[in-house]
């Protein structure tokens, strides 16, 4: 109908680096050629949109951690931090370059359930010569953790592999925790087992969508309350174009050292 506005969809600007301009979207002392290993840039060294995209993540992930990363260096001889659910080990591998190169100390283990994943981190970490980086393909639930961790990080352990990976960094005394967690379904499919029992809660789950999105909220809540149970101080701010979600909370908590202390930080 002449007049009436036209039904069209946003036009999203997926932006590419030339290989001459990349430098400007790295950290200090982050290096092209790693990133030419990750095969985060292409032949030409140039990156494409979904790479630009995935570095920015990581990047951003790092600057986060980065005060809780120069604190168990300066506090610990032999600091050791575990990347759980690793999946590729990106994020792995920045870290090594930026903090784990410079000064001959502490390792870095990856732990990833597919073994095609971890056995290809493992031979990327050879080529590399990181030879601090051990991998370990199994599930959050049946891995072997190190005696002491100073820091857990677990940026895709889907579903309940989220508190595997809080029940190992409590029990390992790990100083620092971040997490980010996906796919969170266990307390959606308790709610989807409840019916309507209580109509006007049931109101809050009652469609598929609103009970998915509910129950990943709720899941969260419950992480903060049994961790702020176990003494941590925890606080909520949020994470934007994550990898598998538009919008993740990163949910943070101090507990040990009278300067930085303990962080635990979480993402939805």
């Amino acid at each position: 109908m002449e007049g009436s506005p036209q039904n069209t969809l946003p036009i999203t600007m997926r932006r590419s680096v030339k290989a001459a301009q990349v430098r400007r979207e790295l950290l200090p002392h982050q290096s092209s050629e790693l990133l030419q290993e990750l095969h985060l840039l292409t032949r030409n060294g140039d990156l494409n949109a979904d790479a630009l995209r995935k570095l920015k993540q990581v990047n951003h992930l790092v600057q986060l951690v980065q005060p809780a990363l120069d604190d168990i260096w300066s506090r610990f001889g032999e600091p050791v931090v575990v990347d759980a659910a690793s999946g590729n080990a990106y994020f792995g591998f920045v870290l090594y370059e930026l903090f784990y190169k410079p000064v001959q100390k502490g390792r870095l283990y990856s732990i990833e359930s597919r073994p095609e994943l971890a056995t290809r981190a493992s031979e990327r970490a050879q080529r590399l010569g990181f030879d601090r980086m051990e991998f370990q393909s199994a599930t959050l639930e049946g891995a072997t953790f190190p005696p002491r961790i100073h820091f857990m990080i677990a940026l895709h352990a889907c579903d309940t592999a989220t508190d595997d990976a809080l029940l190992a960094a409590i029990a390992h005394q790990s100083d620092y925790i971040a997490v980010v967690p996906c796919c969170q379904a266990e307390v959606a499919e308790q709610l989807k087992k409840v019916g309507k029992g209580d109509s006007a809660l049931a109101a809050l789950y009652q469609h598929p969508w609103h009970r998915r999105e509910f129950g990943s909220h709720l899941t969260n809540v419950i992480r903060v309350l049994a961790l702020e149970s176990l003494g941590y101080q925890v606080t909520v701010t949020e994470l934007t174009g994550w990898e598998r979600q538009q919008l993740s909370a990163l949910l943070g908590a101090t507990g040990v050292n009278p300067k930085l202390t303990r962080k635990l930080q979480l993402g939805n």
